[in-house]
């Protein structure tokens, strides 16, 4: 059977002003908390081994696309194909210069994620209750 089409529209960006967690405070990053639907979008566009090396590509800073064509050994209509996917996502923003594109991480996605992950990790500790 095959498995039901996920939605991939884009999220609305985050609120100005976080709102609390539910434990009654703000993440530890101060950014908002991560609905499930986002996470979702997040986990899947770094799901590939392509848009993993573009991540740490770009965790080293700012790059320009010919310049990770040339890192990853890519064909351009490739590497959009993974960028595209990405900025959809909300992992990575781009700005043009002339003719060429330069690709960055987008800080707070990526805190939002680590403050998901964090959430799941504290839950792992809590036993489970006695059934009835």
């Amino acid at each position: 059977m095959p498995a039901a089409a996920l939605p991939t529209a884009s999220v609305p960006a985050a609120s100005p002003s976080p709102p609390a967690d539910p434990a009654g405070g703000v993440a530890a990053t101060g950014v908002e908390p991560l609905a499930f639907q986002r996470a979702q979008l997040l986990l899947r566009a770094l799901a590939d081994p392509i848009r993993l090396r573009v991540m740490e590509s770009l965790g080293e800073g700012e790059r320009c696309v010919c310049d990770l064509t040339t890192e990853l050994e890519l064909p351009q209509p490739k590497l959009s194909f993974h960028l595209k996917v990405m900025k959809e996502a909300g992992l990575i923003t781009a700005r043009q210069q002339g003719r060429w594109m330069y690709y960055k991480l987008q800080p707070t996605a990526l805190l939002r994620l680590r403050d998901w992950l964090d959430q799941l990790a504290d839950g792992c500790a809590t036993p489970a209750q006695p059934c009835a």
